[in-house]
Formats: C-alpha cells, sequence, structure tokens
C-alpha cells in the first residue's frame, strides 16, 4: 500500500520527521522508494538538472507526465507527487483541474504541488474538492524567480514575513495537505510550522520545519552546474562517472576491452562451415 496524505498528517502530529526526495527516472525512483523514503516528488526541477533549461520555466506539461510516468512505475510505497508547471494552473481554475486530473489520470501520481499561496488558494481548493490531494509551495518559488528577482531568501522583513504566514494559513484552509516552504528563514519557517496544522516541508528553511525536500542530483553530487546553499552532496556521483567513462574510454583504445569475460562464443563446427 502507498503512503496516504493521512499518514503525512500524523508524521507531523507525532513529532516523526517527514522526507522527501525528487525523482525523474524509473532506476532512482526504484532506489528512492526501497530505501523508504515516504513522499518522492518528480520535481519542474528536472528542466534544469535532466533537460538542460536555464529555469523551471520551460518545462512543458508533456516532459512533466513523461517523467512522472517512469517514476510511478519505479515505486510500489511511496506517494508520487506531481510538480505541476509554469503555466499549467495560473490562467483559470478550469485549467488548474484539467492538468491536475491529468497527473492523477494520466501520470499516476497521488498529489500535485503548485506554487503559490492566497493567489493560487481559490484553485487548491477546487483541485482538492475534486479529490487530488495538493501539496502547496510558498517562499522562493521558482517559476517566479523572474518576479523575485533572482533566487534569494524569501520573508526577511516584517511584510514578506507577515505574507508568507498568511499565505501559509490560506492553504492550509484551502485543504492542502502540507506546503513547501522554500528558502525560508529558519526562524520564520519554524513559526509557519507551530502556526498550522498540515506538515511543513522545508527546503533552505531550518530544522524547524516538520520534513525535508532535496533536489535529489544536489544530494547525490550528479549536477554540478549550481549546488545550492541548503544542500548537502552525500556522494559525488560526477566523480565516480567520470573516473569509470574515462577508464573505458582507455581500454577501448587500447584493445582490452571486450575481454573474453565480454564476449559470446559459438560452435567451431558451424564456423568452419561458414569459412
Amino acid at each position: 500500500m502507498r503512503i496516504t496524505i493521512n499518514q503525512i498528517k500524523d508524521m507531523k502530529q507525532k513529532g516523526e520527521k517527514i522526507t522527501m526526495l525528487t525523482a525523474y527516472d524509473y532506476p532512482t525512483a526504484k532506489i528512492v522508494d526501497e530505501v523508504g523514503i515516504p513522499l518522492i516528488l518528480v520535481g519542474d526541477s528536472l528542466g534544469m538538472v535532466v533537460l538542460g533549461y536555464e529555469s523551471t520555466i520551460p518545462v512543458t506539461m508533456e516532459e512533466m507526465l513523461h517523467h512522472t510516468k517512469a517514476v510511478v512505475r519505479g515505486t510500489k510505497r511511496a506517494m508520487v507527487i506531481g510538480d505541476m508547471p509554469f503555466m499549467t494552473y495560473h490562467i483559470s481554475t478550469d485549467d488548474a483541474l484539467r492538468n491536475a486530473s491529468r497527473f492523477i489520470q494520466e501520470g499516476g501520481t497521488q498529489a500535485v504541488k503548485l506554487e503559490g499561496g492566497i493567489t493560487v488558494a481559490e484553485k487548491v481548493r477546487r483541485i482538492v474538492e475534486c479529490g487530488i490531494p495538493v501539496m502547496g509551495h510558498i517562499g522562493l518559488t521558482p517559476q517566479s524567480i523572474h518576479q523575485l528577482g533572482g533566487f534569494k531568501v524569501q520573508g526577511k522583513t516584517p511584510e514578506a514575513a507577515a505574507k508568507l504566514l498568511k499565505d501559509a494559513q490560506a492553504l492550509e484552509e484551502a485543504g492542502a495537505f502540507a506546503v513547501v516552504l522554500e528558502t525560508v528563514p529558519s526562524q520564520l519557517a519554524a513559526l509557519i510550522t507551530q502556526r498550522i496544522s498540515i506538515p511543513t516541508i522545508g527546503i533552505g528553511s531550518g530544522r524547524g520545519c516538520d520534513g525535508q525536500v532535496q533536489v535529489i542530483s544536489d544530494i547525490l553530487g550528479s549536477f554540478t552546474d549550481f549546488v545550492p546553499k541548503h544542500a548537502k552532496q552525500y556522494a559525488k556521483l560526477t566523480d565516480i562517472m567520470s573516473s569509470a567513462i574515462a577508464r573505458y574510454f582507455e581500454e577501448v583504445k587500447a584493445d582490452t576491452f571486450p575481454t573474453v569475460d565480454q564476449s559470446y562464443s559459438m560452435d567451431e563446427s558451424i564456423l568452419a562451415k561458414l569459412k
């Protein structure tokens, strides 16, 4: 059985930390699921760490669904959350409902995530009313990066802090089952966590959140174009991959690969007839 939103909510009540990771393909999702991570986000961050875009903004619904299906196929227990890409829920509630339903019906996810607070609360309400669980996302919202003026900490002024608290409360009232707090001062994130009943999942927002999420490419060191301050590299896969690829390159050039162990043989009598 897959993790449910009620189980995630119960984890907050019990004081049990919630772990979420991104995944974008079948083999990675399979490993993350087998480790026991309860929440897997198919993030639109795939635009940068998988597809090579400069931001998340160019990511399309079709690209998200393509990767989402692969992640769902690789999982059995984790709740898979589809990240709604730029302009798939901004224009109208009808658009938001249609695209959220595609993640559930076509992609096979159990929930969706969208960015924004008060401004998207009514859309969140309608999506939830249609039976689709929603995770909110406030603070640094990458789809609004041009308006925010870059990747900056959010909520540092009294006005901005008050707005973030109101955004979190609006998402809770709209029926979101959890909310991501991205790049929010740790003291403010802890206060928001105390003030709302739904779980907060932090990324660059300190230990006061109910849980944490990271981009898997950041923690594995498989994407090094940019390593954010909030990420800890638990491995450096780029070094391992570069070394392995270089060895393969050298062995092929030196004619030491493949060996008998990597080759197939046939009956010599058949070969003799061919000759």
